[in-house]
């Protein structure tokens, strides 16, 4: 760190001991001698004031005690990628120089240099390097041109995130020089993108995954960067302020993962701008704000156009409070996997166990659920309840048992979107079935059962409460989870707690727990 700033010191951004900053300005002060650094810092609890020193303004903060002056020998500005990548993998140019005995540290293996033949070694072992990391070395510019193709010939992936890089051009300096670059990360960086159109190379022509994380990047400059992605598969942007998206026409349609966690949306109809992307298969939106899911081109029971490719989607900690988005999802024509932790739907049933079964109930082709694969038995189960639970309503809703006759009305259709299907599927629930059906609102009396597996000593007891009006199939879909027991055919009994060693069948699957006069305390035995 020299008492004189480099040429083009404005906007870079600089170490001052463990914080990081950004300059604003250099210059001098009315009665400070010598030059002086303005920096707006990453942390404004680190800051004085908003740039203003005596009354007049030599820099802006977006925070109005985010900035401070410092003299130019307190800030590192960083230093050249080759530099970082020799201090990392234990290199030093003075030893190597100096003909001293050194190392090179190649993943666990370490490799001895000695004397000045070192040089050579070191070029042959530096051009081994396939995955380099260089997290939080300060790394800042590119260095000398054609040095790092010179001497790290082979790189395919990159870390180089939390560093001091501060435009996308210095990304493109480096990543120049590595013609089979695969894997870039340069996330916790803030950097300048650029807004309007690009010149196109081949810089980027292999690259497959790229992250951006907390570097603070719009969706304009995503898509102006993106003519230069031909090949990208993956894309991460979490946190990034990002709250409107647009259409991308051109580019992007090789993308086959997007992230997009912790930028809060201007509203769920944003998904529509990113919809065509023709071979996406993954979507996170965790904590990104939206409260509903809508795809307006397509009618109840009809696939939607959008999403084509989708097959796995994560709402996480979002604000979604209403059934009709989860019906939505059953338009996706490719949808296999779901996580839906964490939003106001979830509040609606008390029970976990009844709210996952609806969700089963109404996406038909979901094979993972939270994380949790979706066994056939517990799909038929929540199928068969589905219709058994709703089919009060569906007949006073103009639903009947004679098909010439069955009109329910478009409210219940828009409402069980699935129910015609299931009905198809299973039949139409029977007049027996729907006697003395409780509301799925009331609260069921829950059992407390000891869970155990006779042939299987080494399994523990596991204590449960279930509601008495869970059936049997139910039951076991829980405990093909629970137990973590693979796809085999589960044959369960009981022990009542007052008639010791008589062990009565659990036979049938659509009776609930209730129908066995099973009572608290008593033990389900489950062999396999």
């Amino acid at each position: 760190m020299s008492g004189r700033p480099p040429g083009e010191a404005l906007g870079r951004r600089v170490l001052c001991g463990a914080e990081r900053a950004t300059v604003r300005y250099v210059g001098g002060l009315p009665g400070a001698a010598g030059i002086w650094l303005g920096v707006e810092w990453d942390d404004p609890q680190r800051g004085k004031h908003d740039g203003t020193y005596e009354g007049t303004q030599y820099f802006k903060c977006r925070h109005p005690r985010g900035g401070s002056f410092i003299r130019p020998n307190k800030a590192n500005f960083g230093v050249d990628f080759l530099t970082a990548v020799k201090d990392r993998y234990g290199l030093k140019e003075q030893d190597v120089q100096n003909g001293t005995k050194n190392t090179l540290v190649l993943g666990k293996k370490t490799v001895e240099l000695i004397g000045m033949d070192s040089i050579a070694e070191q070029q042959r072992q530096l051009n081994l390097l396939v995955d380099i990391s260089v997290r939080e070395c300060a790394v800042s510019h590119a260095g000398q041109k054609e040095e790092i193709s010179r001497t790290c010939a082979n790189i395919r992936h990159i870390n180089l995130s939390k560093n001091l890089l501060s435009s996308w051009d210095t990304v493109t300096d480096i990543a120049s020089q590595v013609p089979n670059l695969e894997t870039l990360n340069i996330s916790e960086n803030k950097m300048k993108f650029p807004s309007t159109s690009i010149s196109v190379s081949n810089v980027f022509s292999k690259l497959k995954v790229l992250a951006l994380n907390q570097t603070e990047i719009t969706w304009t400059e995503v898509l102006v960067c993106a003519q230069g992605w031909p090949a990208l598969e993956e894309l991460y942007l979490t946190s990034n302020n990002i709250t409107v998206l647009e259409r991308p026409d051109s580019v992007l349609q090789t993308l086959k993962l997007l992230d997009l966690s912790d930028n809060q949306l201007l509203d769920g109809d944003q998904l529509h701008q990113i919809a065509y992307l023709p071979r996406l298969e993954q979507l996170i939106l965790r904590n990104t704000g939206i409260s509903s899911i809508h795809f307006p081109d397509s009618e109840f029971g009809c696939k939607t156009k959008m999403f084509p490719s989708l097959k796995r989607l994560a709402i996480n900690d979002n604000k979604i409070s209403q059934w009709s988005s989860i019906n939505e999802l059953e338009k996706l024509p490719s949808l296999r996997s779901l996580q839906c932790h964490n939003n106001p739907l979830m509040d609606t049933e008390k029970n976990p166990e009844t709210l996952r079964q609806l969700i089963i109930a109404k996406i038909g082709q979901l094979e993972v659920l939270n994380k949790s694969e979706i066994l056939p038995a517990e799909r038929k189960g929540a199928e068969l309840d589905y219709r058994k639970i709703f089919g009060k309503e569906w007949l006073a809703a103009g639903g009947n048992w004679n098909p010439e006759r069955n009109k329910p009305s478009e409210e219940f259709l828009a409402a069980h979107p699935r129910y015609a299907a299931l009905c198809l599927k299973y039949g139409a629930p029977e007049e027996g079935e729907l006697k003395g059906q409780q509301p799925l609102t009331l609260k069921n009396q829950l059992l407390t059962l000891t869970i155990k597996c006779p042939d299987k000593p080494e399994q523990k007891p596991v204590e449960k409460k279930l509601p008495e009006s869970m059936t049997i199939q139910r039951v076991k879909g829980l405990l093909y989870r629970l137990l973590k027991i693979p796809g085999s055919e589960l044959k369960l009994s009981y022990e009542s707690s007052k008639l010791a060693g008589k062990e009565v069948e659990l036979d049938n699957d659509l009776k609930p727990l209730q129908f066995y006069s099973i009572e608290n305390g008593d033990c389900v035995l489950v062999r396999w």
